[in-house]
């Protein structure tokens, strides 16, 4: 290896007493700035401590033992989190400028950390379900006798927790990520965990693991397209940190075609992980195969992290090239709204469509995204806090309706909700509201935002389509809550169970914000607002 490539794959150039240090064998040790990196640093201690729990522990203290370090380490996450905002506010690089801790990534982990701590919630709950939604042992086969026996059984697998940690983790390494590399690094640490969640459903479980498959199998290309797109885009710019990028994007006399292609495929796997239509197509069946409390972490979670990835490539890579992308992301976005809206209307299953429902949300994020303004970016980081939010909470209020083979999802099933359970039936009527935008809710305020920058930036015929697409998209919202109002019970049909204190816990924070967002939006605007910028 010559100087020349290490400086290439570094980023940085290699001075002759570095390269002599190098070629000795000695690789001078990174800066790590500690304090910015705590949270992240929290987040996987806890992970690998749940391991050594589950390796350790006797079976009959797991899941006690693994709930109480999960919440603990969330919540030393969230102090150390609160420490180091409260000291510094100067955005830095770290670990050999692989990581920018910026506004925008505290902004993100905030999110993150405060989203995670409602998923474990609604996953950490065995009241709702008897024993909890997570099946005891994942190695039998479905519909065997073992399986029914184990249906019936208190037992719970408590690996989801550790589980659950990594891809937390993962996710605030890619929102912070500062080279493409490890982007790709920290897309997979939050994806495997996943794919596993995914198969573990106590009810239903061929669904369950059905899904994890293809999550499993579109996931690994989604990741060899962003792999490829990685390698072309190293070939034109000579480097995989976003600011070398920016650098060649900028101007020199290579030719642009490394870079078209480059981008092509590294937004494949972007626009995947963010459920973005038409690269969606894992999104309605994973949301319905997996257990609830994991289609809630999914739904909140993942989205907040892969648009605060795509946020920052398109921001710090590309922004100068700009004019050569926008009009497909444009295409991408009105066909994301349009398919999240009209085929959200086609649905029968209340998971299915809350799916298409994030497909259209998706597009609207995307809008947000590509204004490549301040205010399209604090927009859009307000709209992921308000969306992550409200989808908690539905989700949680989802695992309620029950009938004798688990969660009561079909439609017709919620027929007559309010007149069995007036409390469920209002607050799931908010929620909806929220999701379709209704004013004085965290939905509006998030689409007003958005849609005001796109249209400062010049993108008022694509805000005209995303509004359209609002309209449409509220008529199946309402069409829930006609059908929970105004239609007659069934004699047989589902009853809603009584939420233990996790899963009260879980939705009361997602309706709470929701409405806080929704009535005193600048409680967040104002941290997500002025001098929002990314680390250099």
């Amino acid at each position: 290896m010559s100087a020349l490539s290490v400086s290439a794959v570094f980023g940085t150039p290699v001075s002759g007493a570095s390269w002599t240090v190098l070629a000795q064998g000695s690789v001078p040790a990174p800066e790590v700035d500690y304090g910015a990196i705590g949270a992240m640093l929290v987040v996987f201690a806890g992970a690998c401590l749940g391991v050594l729990v589950e390796a350790f522990f006797p079976r009959h203290v797991r899941w006690s033992s693994q709930v109480a370090l999960t919440l603990l380490t969330l919540g030393a996450a969230g102090v150390t989190f609160g420490w180091y905002v409260g000291r510094s506010a100067a955005p830095v690089t770290t670990l050999s400028g692989t990581l920018a801790i910026d506004r925008p990534t505290l902004f993100l982990w905030g999110t993150l950390i405060a989203l995670a701590l409602g998923a474990v919630l609604l996953i950490a709950d065995r009241s709702v379900e008897p024993g909890g939604s997570f099946v005891a042992q994942a190695a039998i086969r479905p519909g065997t006798v073992q399986d029914r026996a184990q249906a019936a059984t208190s037992g719970m697998q408590t690996e989801i927790f550790p589980l659950t940690l990594f891809a937390l983790g993962g996710m605030m390494v890619f929102c912070a990520a500062n080279d493409l590399l490890t982007m790709f690094v920290a897309l997979e640490v939050l994806s495997l965990p996943l794919y596993l969640m995914c198969g573990l459903a106590r009810r239903r479980r061929l669904l369950s693991q059905e899904a994890a498959v293809k999550y499993f199998l579109l996931g690994a290309f989604a990741s060899a397209f962003f792999l490829y797109g990685l390698a072309l885009l190293y070939g034109y710019a000579g480097s995989v940190k976003l600011s070398a990028i920016a650098e060649a994007t900028a101007g020199n006399d290579r030719s642009d075609s490394l870079l078209y292609v480059g981008l092509g495929l590294l937004v494949v796997g972007l626009l995947f992980k963010g459920s973005v239509g038409p690269f969606h197509t894992w999104t309605p069946d994973v949301y319905q195969g997996a257990p609830t409390p994991v289609t809630a972490f999914m739904a909140a979670c993942t989205k907040v992290a892969a648009f605060g990835g795509i946020v920052r490539v398109l921001n710090v890579a590309f922004k100068a090239s700009s004019w050569e992308w926008r009009g497909v992301l444009w295409a991408v976005a009105i066909a994301s709204m349009v398919i999240g809206a009209v085929l959200g209307l086609t649905q029968t299953d209340i998971k299915r469509m809350i799916a298409y429902s994030s497909v259209a949300h998706a597009g609207f994020l995307l809008v947000g995204s590509i204004a490549l303004t301040e205010q399209g970016r604090s927009g859009t980081l307000f709209y992921l806090l308000a969306y992550g939010f409200t989808t908690l909470a539905a989700f949680g209020i989802v695992s309620l309706v029950r009938d004798g083979n688990g969660e009561a999802t079909h439609l017709s099933q919620w027929a007559g909700l309010a007149k069995r359970s007036p409390l469920t039936a209002a607050v799931f009527t908010f929620l909806l509201l929220a999701l379709a935008g209704i004013p004085l809710t965290s939905g509006f305020v998030g689409k007003f935002v958005v849609f005001t920058a796109a249209v400062d930036d010049g993108m008022a015929p694509l805000v005209v389509v995303a509004v359209v697409a609002s309209a449409i998209a509220a008529f199946f919202y309402l069409r829930v809550v006609v059908l929970m109002y105004f239609s007659e019970p069934a004699t047989d049909g589902p009853t809603v169970t009584v939420p233990g204190v996790f899963t009260t816990v879980a939705i009361t924070l997602g309706v709470l914000v929701t409405l806080l967002l929704g009535v005193y939006p600048a409680v967040a605007l104002d941290w997500a607002g002025p001098g929002l910028a990314f680390a250099p």
